[in-house]
């Protein structure tokens, strides 16, 4: 019951949560995540836009001539995340301190440049050219980058939106047969559902003729997203420091 109430609270904070309404805000970037990474793996031919891990695996793969795999691809998604990650520490340098008004510039231009990915899928068709590829993967690489140093600057805990390796580690290594006091069980969970509920959703649209619905559908994660953080923008209280 507990692990379920902690779960609770990740998508409907208690007043005075240390992080005012930034977990949900945060869960539903985690599902875009999904939702892109399942685009571009499928569609785009094995890359990923968010998860960076896999793309440095994805060029040893290439290197050895593994069928399937683009090195240019997997660096040009390195390459572009990057970006992304600098334009969001610049981001954050130019909003200040207060992490709603941080989260609501950043995911208005990630939203711009998901949507501008959209567009250019409703113009081309699957299967895309090398051009559209090139596109697709620096759009969206930006977009991520954006969205991930986002994430990191303002700190809440096991909801990264990209990256879940450390968060599944924590459930054992934190948990009481691990040595640890409280694998936080409950609240861990919600940011893996979601983002297999992302992919799973990406997929199933994608199989089915259907890929340009995943970035239709992150677009409007990603609008709902700065809606959200709109109203946190103009929040006061303890929560809206940077730590």
């Amino acid at each position: 019951m507990r692990h379920l109430r902690d779960a609770w609270r990740v998508l409907v904070p208690a007043a005075g949560d240390p992080h005012g309404p930034l977990p949900p805000l945060l869960v539903l970037l985690t599902l875009v995540t999904g939702l892109v990474d399942a685009f571009s793996y499928l569609e785009l031919g094995h890359v990923l836009v968010a998860n960076m891990t896999g793309n440095v695996v994805f060029l040893g793969f290439a290197v050895a001539g593994a069928p399937g795999f683009r090195w240019w691809a997997s660096l040009l998604a390195i390459g572009t995340f990057l970006l992304g990650a600098l334009a969001g520490g610049r981001i954050a340098v130019a909003v200040g301190r207060h992490r709603g008004r941080h989260l609501l510039w950043a995911t208005l231009v990630e939203g711009v440049l998901v949507a501008v990915a959209l567009v250019v899928a409703l113009a081309a068709r699957a299967p895309y050219s090398t051009t559209a590829i090139v596109v697709f993967v620096a759009v969206l690489g930006v977009a991520l980058g954006i969205q991930n140093a986002t994430a990191r600057a303002l700190a809440v805990p096991d909801l990264t939106t990209t990256v879940l390796t450390l968060t599944i580690t924590g459930i054992a290594s934190d948990s009481r047969a691990g040595g640890g006091a409280d694998s936080r069980l409950g609240r861990r969970l919600v940011p893996i559902a979601v983002m297999l509920l992302g992919g799973l959703i990406g997929a199933a649209l994608t199989v089915r003729g259907h890929g340009t619905s995943d970035l239709a559908v992150a677009t409007a994660a990603l609008a709902v997203v700065v809606v959200g953080a709109g109203a946190a923008a103009r929040s006061t209280g303890a929560w809206v420091t940077k730590p």
